[in-house]
């Protein structure tokens, strides 16, 4: 699913945030990007989506941690 949301995030940019973010802020940033032009769109896209990932990462990990130390 991460391939997918950063191909869509590249291709389609608003796509790729609405998977990932849904219907916010994010994603009103990405419409006005991608109007400006197709690749700060792109770029805010597969940035977010990273960033989002990581994130997600990041709270699974530190949730392994405390379940293990329980």
């Amino acid at each position: 699913m991460n391939l997918l949301r950063i191909i869509l995030g590249i291709v389609l940019p608003p796509v790729g945030i609405f998977l990932t973010y849904g219907v916010g802020t994010t994603l009103f940033i990405n419409i006005l990007l991608t109007l400006l032009g197709w690749l700060p769109g792109s770029i805010h896209a597969v940035w977010a989506i990273a960033k989002h990932e990581e994130k997600m990462h990041t709270i699974e990990l530190e949730s392994r941690r405390t379940s293990d130390s329980i």
